[in-house]
């Protein structure tokens, strides 16, 4: 008889959707959504459903594996959890003795894992060995940089007031594909005379219902979102009054945003400036009116300042105060939840090395070479910067990898030792909303297929045989949530409630009120327009615009977007079609390319050889090819990320993907 059992979802979205996972026979057979987060309401995206697939799949890692054939070729042999743990502590131990702890660099990012399995016991494994730290910046650094600096990372508008809005204005987001649950209450608002505005490049499923769509050239949300600002001040729609009572740095804010008129503003963005003029006169008359600022805007050389400009708006047009008006970004610091104080361990006085600078940091020859790479919850290949720097970085022979995962990664197929983990249904896992405000207790679900095991139980059994145990280390898992939960004001609380129904709500509750319910959560609880320490931080000041890296060799930009297909690289193994290039046919009709044919997408650090699709809804002068691809989906095994810079952003040190410049070549032979 099937057997249903209750979990939750800790995949890299903001709405950790609970569960109900069917098994037959001890097999997980069927995934489903559950009530008890009433904003996931009891459905689930199709990416998580198929999860089944993955779990008993063929890239499934079945037991530890050593490498047999040259790296890349994933040619292994099994052998014994007790060899493999063996090899791999007697590896880093000896890594440590002639190289130094910092020859030593954990990799990970944890889109696939909550706050059970990272920065854990493996936090207290690599801090105690003196290993290099990680800066993980690949996503979400940049806004969450400007959202502390302005706010202090105050908790957003809920999803279930976007009803009351009477403008939703979705800014580099695209919950069509990522963050589902929020389309219904834009849906519900827009039957009740919401407006809607999309701020995307491409014309997504959700642009083109929008009441207005502006699509600005890749990089440019800054100068559109100052030029706005300027709007909003020299047309007197500006709150005045809020702007004295609850903000400081507003007139700093002013001369930044008073060089973008909207026609500066509209030649750098490739638009009119009549766009940017019903874009602000929209904004400025409509009330409620709530912004939902995603992801995208920060994946360029402006992405900490662009994130900045587009948060001051609700602030200087005097947004805040009502239900549906405000913004929402993401939750996961005003939760003031850290795994991190269950590690034991302070972080040592050893170098950071920035996650997006990781082929030049596995370079043979670099400055502090890294001789032991200790990969888990990630998917470097697939997913950072300069592609092809970091296949020749794992390719060293003189390097040992290691990859902790439960798949057959492109990162796994170069590692010398590949570790079976355990999937989030085979193990128990705490899952912290970043959307929505629930955080879930949710116990393994089915037995670990094959050998698989969790990270606890794995860091810290790498811990004892490196000798690095010390009396009072949080051992069980218990034992690391009472650790995570003591220093938190509301931490016996939060407790008690998961131990009681499974879901826990935030201090803030369901649905605040920004200014009313919550406030900033910067010293002053006021909001800092232009905080001094982002101006600092900034190479340029905060608000300066950096100019496009485009040239006449590589004119297009290249953008990697989110799909209804994978969440980030997760999944991946399941997409295992050819994926093709979108191109504008203003774009592929000089060049030759017609519908199909094989092109070649390139610039200085790579190429991709693929299909073209003719694509009207990707804007002229932009290209795209989605992120999260594999191998396997094009011709060259190489992706977007071969395209992509190394460079970092304003603020945080984040990936700089969409500053991609590129041509594209049709190449003879087949065509469409």
């Amino acid at each position: 008889m099937p057997d249903t059992r209750p979990a939750a979802c800790p995949l890299d979205c903001p709405d950790a959707c609970s569960l109900e996972v069917t098994l037959t026979d001890g097999r997980v057979t069927k995934l489903d959504g559950a009530e008890r987060n009433p904003v996931t309401a009891g459905y689930i995206c199709a990416k998580v459903r198929r999860f089944p697939e993955a779990m008993y799949g063929e890239a499934r890692v079945l037991k530890p594996l050593l490498r047999v054939g040259p790296k890349g070729e994933a040619a292994f042999h099994e052998l014994s959890w007790d060899k493999a743990l063996d090899l791999v502590a007697e590896r880093l131990d000896e890594t440590r003795r002639r190289y130094g702890g910092q020859a030593i660099l954990p990799f990970y990012y944890g889109g696939s894992n909550g706050l059970l399995s990272q920065s854990t016991t493996d936090a207290r494994l690599f801090r105690r060995l003196g290993a290099s730290n990680l800066d993980r910046t690949v996503c979400a650094v940049p806004t969450g940089r400007a959202a502390e600096g302005l706010y202090g990372k105050m908790a957003g508008v809920s999803y279930p007031d976007y009803v009351h809005a009477r403008l939703i204005v979705a800014w580099g987001v695209n919950p069509t594909v990522s963050g589902i649950h929020l389309m219904p209450f834009i849906q519900e608002a827009r039957k009740h005379g919401a407006k809607l505005a999309v701020i995307d490049p491409r014309r997504t499923r959700l642009a083109r219902r929008a009441d207005l769509h502006v699509a600005p050239h890749p990089g440019t949300d800054l100068p559109l979102a100052l030029a706005v600002v300027n709007l909003l001040f020299e047309n007197g729609w500006a709150d005045e009054a809020f702007l004295e009572e609850q903000t400081d740095g507003a007139d700093r804010l002013r001369r930044a945003a008073a060089e973008w008129n909207p026609h500066k503003a509209a030649s750098i963005c490739r638009i009119t400036p009549l766009e940017i003029e019903q874009l602000a006169r929209l904004y400025a008359e409509s009330s409620p009116a709530v912004i939902r600022c995603g992801w995208g805007l920060e994946r360029n050389r402006n992405g900490g300042s662009a994130a900045a400009a587009v948060l001051v708006l609700p602030a200087v047009a005097g947004k805040f105060g009502v239900r549906g008006g405000g913004y929402t970004l993401s939750n996961s610091g005003a939760w003031g939840l850290s795994a991190e104080a269950s590690a034991g361990e302070p972080k040592p006085a050893v170098r950071t090395v920035n996650m997006n600078e990781l082929g030049k940091t596995l370079a043979p020859g670099a400055h502090t070479p890294v001789k032991a790479l200790f990969v888990y919850n990630c998917n470097p290949l697939a997913t950072m910067p300069e592609q092809e720097k970091v296949r020749k970085g794992l390719e060293r022979e003189d390097l040992f990898t290691v990859v902790f995962d439960p798949f057959l990664t492109d990162t796994a197929r170069y590692a010398d030792v590949v570790l079976p983990a355990a999937t989030f249904l085979e193990r128990r896992e705490l899952v912290k909303g970043y959307g929505t405000s629930a955080l879930q207790l949710s116990e393994a679900a089915a037995a670990p297929v094959g050998e698989s095991r969790t990270n606890h139980e794995v860091f810290a059994e790498l811990v004892r045989r490196l000798g690095l145990a010390r009396p009072g280390d949080a051992e069980t898992e218990d034992e690391v949530l009472r650790a995570i939960f003591a220093p938190h004001p509301e931490g016996g609380r939060l407790a008690a409630d998961l131990e009681r129904a499974g879901l826990a709500e935030a201090g803030w509750g369901t649905a605040p009120v920004q200014f009313v319910d919550v406030f900033p959560l910067t010293p002053d609880r006021r909001a800092h327009l232009f905080p001094d320490e982002l101006d600092r931080e900034a190479p340029e000041g905060l608000y300066a615009y950096r100019p496009d890296p485009g040239d006449r060799r590589h004119p297009l930009a290249l953008i990697s977007p989110s799909t209804d297909k994978t969440i980030s690289s997760s999944l991946g193994q399941l997409r295992r079609e050819a994926v093709p290039l979108r191109i504008h046919p203003v774009d592929a009709v000089p060049r030759g390319i017609a519908d199909g044919d094989r092109v070649r997408v390139h610039n200085d650090s790579g190429e991709v050889v693929c299909r073209a699709r003719i694509d009207p809804d990707v804007r002229a002068g932009v290209v795209e090819l989605p992120k999260g691809l594999w191998s396997h989906n094009t011709e060259n095994g190489a992706t977007a990320n071969a395209l992509a810079p190394d460079t970092l952003t304003d603020l945080g040190g984040g990936a700089c993907f969409n500053d991609a410049r590129v041509q594209v070549t049709r190449l003879d032979g087949e065509s469409g």
